[in-house]
């Protein structure tokens, strides 16, 4: 019952928080935004219900990846795992022609604020593919979607369990072009929920690879990102 209220509560409130949302989007594109700053808005955009963007993230580590990332002058990325929209907050200011961002469920009323992140002036589209990444057709549309156009940058931040994560990069680093980057988030051993296994998938497919890690503290529970460089 509780979360049957909450939902109920969020549904009421949703003309007052796609108002608060976009008005804080407004805020976010008042002025040009540093790679530092953006990862800030990412973190610390708000929570507004429905229109909730943050992305769970040590700062030190995303902002490492997403200069890594910058290094590339990214046209198209493909995230998989939108979430609440934090790192595609990051991807679409990144991106010159578009950010791909695939997760099982994407909520009308949040759509259009998540395709109305890239900057002003950017050429950078939003396009949001909903389904499982894991089922062939949904790979399929992804195809469809890139028309042979390879990405510069992919980012599998979606099922974390092991054999998940060994699903999507399985299927999916083939849209990568050479010099591009694979990130992998949580491949700390240490994490707080039984389903986060990445770590596992890392500690193999590392070996023999180009890899960095950013890690901020190998103690920590939870978080790290790994790359593959292409």
């Amino acid at each position: 019952m509780p979360k049957l209220l909450k939902e109920l509560s969020r549904t009421l409130r949703i003309p007052f928080s796609r108002f608060l949302a976009f008005r804080r989007l407004k805020q976010y594109h008042a002025a040009p935004r540093s790679l530092d700053e953006t990862v800030d808005w990412a973190m610390n955009f708000g929570r507004y219900g429905y229109f909730t963007i943050h992305t769970l993230q040590k700062r030190s580590e995303i902002l490492a990846l997403a200069s890594a990332v910058a290094a590339l002058k990214p046209q198209t990325v493909l995230e998989i795992g939108t979430a609440r929209g934090g790192t595609l907050l990051i991807w679409s200011s990144l991106a010159a022609q578009r950010v791909i961002s695939c997760d099982l469920v994407h909520r009308a009323a949040q759509k259009p604020l998540l395709e109305a992140l890239p900057p002003p002036g950017s050429t950078c589209r939003v396009q949001l593919l909903t389904g499982n990444s894991h089922d062939a057709a949904f790979k399929q549309r992804v195809a469809q979607e890139l028309a042979g156009q390879k990405v510069d940058f992919l980012f599998i931040d979606g099922d974390h369990t092991e054999s998940g994560v060994a699903a999507d990069y399985r299927d999916y680093r083939e849209f990568v072009r050479p010099g591009g980057i694979i990130a992998f988030h949580d491949i700390i051993e240490n994490q707080p929920l039984p389903d986060n296994q990445v770590y596992h998938f890392w500690k193999q497919v590392k070996q023999g690879q180009k890899v960095e890690e950013f890690v901020n503290d190998p103690k920590q529970c939870g978080f790290g990102i790994g790359i593959i460089r292409v």
